[in-house]
């Protein structure tokens, strides 16, 4: 791929050159969405956790996660056997200038803001938040531009209740609005890593109505992942991909800095594999949540969240078209920076093959 003026895309620094610890706050070092004419994945940071209903924090999630992702070697994935940074031009667009005191005002605000960074034109856009709120206003700006997409949900929790204290637009709610306003393609979206107490067991009959089908964090331990990725592949079929992992998919063990954290977890390692049996699918675009720096400890979530974007963003550079038109970016924004295994099918979680 080469940008619009016919040069190869600009990466991160060079950590032979810069030390790691020094140099650009942007993720990984890379370019800042204003530094180039054009781009084809930007990472957004979306700083807001007014939808949190126990530990809030995570609007610092951005910069934690920005933090943590010095310590990457970004120029080649090993395992995905990919060079993302030299395929494509990712760039850091920064952080959303949302407000702190209304959840309406700000998923507005998140919506508009992912629609001009995205644009479109088949830019692809990794977000880090925040709380899981932002997913609904980011899902929206997908619809715009692929239409229903195929929902990847990477959490310890369903997050499709309806209401949480009378508020429609929750971090514990927001695909249950998704699924209302017609934003996830019909019948294949899935949740992974699912567990811990609910409130009522009709949320999971709800759950089932809403069209999503889950792989339960112990499920697992039975089928394996090479199975439960296969029932992935399967779920979504030919459908655009949004990919949204909550941090507390991991056990705290492996992520203790989020708001609601639930024992019994991935660990890091299930995690990264779940994710990297998943290339090849349409991923249009993803989110990384629940990051809350304030809880965490040497940086363990934070490390595993800016691995899991790098992986987001490799997984999106491998499948990109590099045959789509670059149109001119438009306006400036403002900112507020610094394989199937021969298994058996796995089982839903209603008994059925997913």
């Amino acid at each position: 791929m080469h940008n619009v003026n016919g040069l190869a895309p600009l990466g991160a620094l060079n950590a032979t050159e810069v030390p790691r610890f020094a140099g650009l706050g942007t993720f990984a070092r890379i370019p800042d969405i204003d530094s180039v004419s054009d781009y084809d994945i930007a990472i957004l940071g979306v700083p807001f956790d007014g939808g949190t209903s126990y530990r809030p924090g995570a609007r610092f999630g951005p910069m934690g996660v920005r933090q943590a992702s010095r310590h990457l070697r970004p120029k080649f994935h090993v395992d995905l056997d990919a060079a993302p940074l030299e395929t494509v031009q990712v760039v850091d667009a920064g952080d959303v200038p949302c407000t702190p005191f209304s959840i309406d005002e700000a998923v507005a605000q998140i919506e508009g803001y992912a629609r001009d960074v995205a644009g479109h034109s088949g830019r692809r856009l990794l977000s880090i938040g925040g709380d899981h709120t932002i997913a609904l206003p980011l899902l929206r700006a997908a619809k715009a531009q692929h239409g229903p997409v195929a929902l990847v949900h990477f959490d310890a929790h369903l997050d499709t209740w309806d209401t949480y204290f009378n508020a429609p637009v929750t971090h514990g709610t927001v695909f249950r609005r998704a699924f209302e306003e017609g934003l996830l393609a019909e019948e294949k979206s899935i949740h992974l890593g699912i567990r811990g107490p609910i409130y009522d067991r009709m949320d999971l009959v709800n759950d089932k109505e809403f069209g999503f089908r889950a792989i339960r964090a112990g499920d697992l331990d039975v089928i394996g992942i090479d199975a439960a990725a296969d029932a992935v592949r399967r779920r979504v079929g030919a459908a655009p991909v949004y990919i949204s992992v909550d941090i507390d998919v991991l056990d705290p063990a492996f992520a203790p800095g989020t708001g609601t954290p639930e024992m019994g977890g991935l660990n890091s390692r299930e995690l990264l594999r779940l994710l990297r049996s998943l290339d090849g699918l349409g991923i249009i675009g993803g989110d990384v949540v629940e990051v809350a720096p304030a809880y965490d400890h040497a940086e363990i979530t934070c490390v595993a969240a800016a691995t899991v974007a790098f992986d987001l963003v490799t997984l999106m550079a491998k499948n990109h078209s590099e045959t789509r038109s670059h149109p001119p970016r438009g306006r400036a924004r403002a900112r507020v920076t610094e394989d199937t295994h021969g298994k058996p099918a796995p089982q839903a979680c209603d008994g059925r093959p997913s």
